[in-house]
């Protein structure tokens, strides 16, 4: 509120207050959803997170790129950490492979699975995507009027992916284009992805199940739980065996066994909002 008055944005920019705290979609829907129904509706809307810094031209950049590509619903930055290192992104739609190699953690494995691992290497120039993450997406409005806005249900994790997944079904594409470039101080906003790993919230994980029960359907999603479960377990072994150090959340697979289908069943639920219920921190 202060820099909009001395930087004299008051023409153009308008804040929105949001209490309480309705995750990422619940406060990005409560701002898209009423430009939205205007007389007079941008073309265009931005997704950005509270923890990254803007490079010059960055969105500029994405407007021009969306412009001239009529058929792409969604465009995503390049990310790079405070030091200037180049952040992974973008990525593949996660799958049975993919959360086997997540869990097992070996690099002959994720070499042979090379084709299903989420997070290839990051290309130099911009190219279609399976998804970009939504810390600096552009979407497009008429795309948005056709698949509907984030989905509330997920709170603040997989919104990205989720969105990226019902465009494609849709028949729209997503670009990843590195000449928009953002400082991404990853997990500042929601203290997942600091240094020193902490354990996962439970909405996190209530987030992963709400995405894959509602996107691929019961089957698939156990098998992707039974896949990473089995994984993790052997790398859990393997890692006492071999006296590797432990950089994992805390609890990481107890909290996995937790929180899937196995556990919880295969109703579609709406993760658990920590701002509007009290809850314990996994469970």
């Amino acid at each position: 509120s202060r820099a909009i008055d001395e930087q004299g944005w008051n023409s153009w920019c308008e804040l929105t207050v949001v209490h309480p705290n309705r995750g990422f979609c619940g406060g990005n829907n409560l701002v898209i959803r009423p430009v939205l129904e205007s007389d007079d509706p941008p073309e265009f809307m931005l997704l950005l997170n509270a923890d990254t810094i803007v490079l010059e031209h960055a969105l500029d950049t994405l407007v021009e790129f969306m412009d001239n590509h009529p058929d792409v619903g969604i465009a995503g930055s390049q990310f790079l950490s405070p030091g200037g290192e180049i952040q992974s992104s973008p990525f593949r739609f996660m799958g049975i492979m993919s959360e086997l190699d997540r869990g097992l953690k070996l690099g002959i494995v994720s070499k042979l699975l090379s084709r299903w691992v989420t997070s290839p290497p990051t290309p130099a120039v911009a190219c279609e995507a399976d998804w970009v993450s939504g810390a600096s997406m552009i979407l497009r409005r008429s795309m948005l009027e056709q698949i509907g806005l984030l989905d509330e249900g997920l709170y603040t994790y997989f919104d990205d992916i989720d969105i990226c997944l019902r465009a494609k079904r849709a028949g729209w594409k997503t670009w990843y284009v590195p000449e928009s470039r953002i400082i991404h101080l990853e997990g500042a906003s929601t203290g997942v992805g600091t240094r020193i790993a902490k354990r996962r919230p439970s909405y996190w994980y209530q987030a992963r199940r709400r995405f894959l029960l509602k996107s691929y359907g019961t089957l698939y999603t156990a098998l992707m739980d039974a896949a990473f479960i089995f994984g993790y377990a052997i790398w859990r072994l393997r890692r006492r065996l071999q006296r590797k150090p432990d950089t994992d959340p805390p609890s990481m697979l107890l909290d996995s066994i937790r929180h899937s289908v196995f556990y919880t069943g295969f109703t579609l639920k709406e993760v658990e909002n920590p701002a509007m219920c009290t809850v314990t921190p996994t469970k």
